[in-house]
């Protein structure tokens, strides 16, 4: 038996990120972004000494690292041809550059898996506590979710 909880940093809070798919063929290699919602479950065989799959109020840590990573930021991949025009406008102080492996809704669902995982090992919740899925919604049309 196994016991879940989520966590949701919905849109509402106002993660503004911009981003383009530079390999897109379509309008999508254009710069664009979203107030991006991301639900985090949790999941447990064993509760901890609570009766909680997670502490709710103690996920502040975790929640911070979410919003340095995409509240009004420009997220880019770091083989864009135009890496270099980014990081200049970032250093100019026009924008706030975050440079990962690859961008969009699945490779956001799997950074967000990677610093909560970390962030699961660093507050010693392992292995009793692990993440079963990260979900990232752009808006309520299109979501991408990965599952370890």
């Amino acid at each position: 038996m196994a016991y879940r909880s989520g966590k949701t940093y919905g849109h509402e809070i106002g993660l503004s990120c911009a981003f383009r798919q530079h390999k897109a063929e379509s309008h999508c290699h254009f710069i664009h972004g979203y107030a991006l919602s991301i639900n985090i479950e949790f999941e447990a065989n064993i509760l901890d000494n609570r009766n909680w799959v997670i502490d709710f109020g103690g996920l502040k840590e975790l929640k911070t690292l979410i919003q340095e990573t995409f509240d009004h930021k420009v997220v880019v991949a770091e083989d864009d041809p135009f890496l270099d025009w980014f990081r200049r406008g970032d250093t100019m102080g026009i924008l706030d550059l975050v440079v990962m492996p690859q961008v969009g809704c699945e490779a956001f669902a799997w950074q967000v898996y990677s610093m909560a995982d970390s962030w699961l090992v660093n507050n010693n919740q392992t292995p009793r506590c692990k993440i079963a899925q990260v979900t990232v919604r752009e808006h309520g049309a299109n979501s991408a979710t990965f599952i370890p």
